[in-house]
């Protein structure tokens, strides 16, 4: 996902295009806040950092409702039976027999959603400068929301369901890595299973990766990425697929606040972030 990916017929026509943000209306204060800026390391480093450090917290200090979270679980299993949809504990026990399999999904769970998610940020920061402050707010607004549903629907995990027979695959593997089960599992609320922003940040990220990257095998590997964690907390019995619904829904409002705050898709916007210091040094001075 380097400079390499990105065509330059695009670069040349930043100048043909006009910026969403930049046209004329609007209060002259509003226009500049809204006008995409070449981001700060540091700032942007901290602001991370302080994200989701607070999005942790909030998370964790939710009530865990732990009798609400349980009675909703039956509940969206029961629907998922009578709609004939209840996949989950099949896939679940059919991925726990093949023991290497499910012990990487394990290792999946517990990582890749910091580390990619990371990586696509930083690769927007070094090669989309002009998009990158939209699609970190609709990734932040995206978190944002989810905190809201954590704390309206309390919802327990399948493996966490009384008298299931899902298979706890962190507890029964030992995998080492996992806040879900374990020794780990006091430092995160267990009854925060909708929606999933394992789904959330790995669609984000899948379609980040497909709208703006050029080779076309890493625009598939965008697009897999997603649907191999929809397998995965699925797998692994740490949510419903109707938590991944979830995630969309949540994603599809951070979008939905990118869209109105820079007036166009973070993908729509130019690449490049244009240097406002030398077109004031360019204007010619007054005598």
């Amino acid at each position: 996902m380097g400079d390499s990916t990105v065509t330059s017929l695009e670069d040349r026509a930043q100048t043909a295009v006009p910026d969403p943000v930049t046209a004329p209306g609007g209060p002259a204060f509003l226009r500049r806040l809204r006008t995409p800026r070449r981001p700060r390391l540091w700032f942007e480093i901290l602001l991370i950092a302080v994200s989701y450090y607070t999005y942790s917290l909030i998370r964790n200090a939710v009530p865990e409702q732990r009798a609400k979270a349980l009675r909703n679980a039956d509940w969206i299993w029961r629907t998922e039976h009578q709609l004939s949809v209840a996949f989950e504990q099949s896939v679940n026990h059919a991925v726990n027999s093949v023991t290497w399999l499910i012990i990487g999904m394990n290792y999946y769970y517990a990582t890749l959603h910091f580390i990619v998610t990371l990586s696509v940020l930083v690769w927007l920061y070094r090669s989309h400068p002009g998009r990158y402050a939209a699609a970190r707010l609709a990734l932040f607004a995206t978190t944002a929301v989810a905190l809201v549903g954590y704390y309206l629907y309390p919802l327990a995990p399948p493996r966490l369901m009384n008298g299931s027979h899902f298979v706890d695959t962190v507890m029964v593997h030992q995998t080492w890595g996992s806040m879900a089960s374990g020794d780990l599992k006091h430092m995160s609320n267990q009854y925060a299973a909708m929606p999933s922003m394992h789904i959330g940040w790995s669609l984000w990220c899948g379609l980040t990766i497909f709208a703006l990257a050029r080779v076309p095998w890493v625009r598939v590997l965008g697009l897999l990425y997603p649907a191999a964690t929809l397998i995965v907390i699925v797998s692994t019995a740490n949510h419903f697929w109707l938590d991944a619904v979830g995630g969309m829904l949540c994603l599809a409002f951070g979008f939905a606040v990118a869209r109105v705050w820079y007036g166009a898709l973070p993908y729509a916007l130019p690449r490049l972030v244009r240097d406002r210091s030398k077109d004031k040094q360019a204007l010619p001075r007054k005598v």
